[in-house]
């Protein structure tokens, strides 16, 4: 089996996918800071990696978003913490730069096999 179909592959993939989700997620949460009513959510993201060992996660199936419980909620409604999303943002793009690093390393081996296989 080669390394491009490997299980290794998908999970990296699937890593990726919730990353992207949870920035998302962020982003969307830092934009209603001021919107009344709102209220923050997240992704249990070792709880998708495990979905996505587990292979629970094949085929494009999305993350379950929920609420985040236990949060200060203002007069207006609205629970959005701006240092907790600023930390989950900081956290999200070193995690998403992490595995890009991971791909990037693993896909220049192969280039360099190929390269010395000629």
């Amino acid at each position: 089996m080669s390394w491009l179909n490997s299980a290794h592959l998908a999970l990296l993939e699937r890593y990726l996918d919730v990353t992207t989700m949870r920035q998302t997620l962020v982003t969307t949460n830092i934009a209603n800071i001021d919107t009344p009513g709102y209220h923050t959510r997240d992704v249990d993201f070792r709880g998708e990696l495990r979905r996505a060992m587990d292979g629970e996660a094949r085929g494009g199936t999305s993350p379950f978003v929920m609420p985040v419980r236990g949060l200060v909620e203002r007069p207006d409604g609205n629970n959005v913490s701006p240092d907790r999303e600023a930390m989950l943002l900081a956290e999200v793009q070193l995690q998403f730069k992490a595995a890009t690093a991971v791909i990037r390393a693993e896909f220049a081996q192969l280039s360099t096999a190929i390269r010395e296989g000629q």
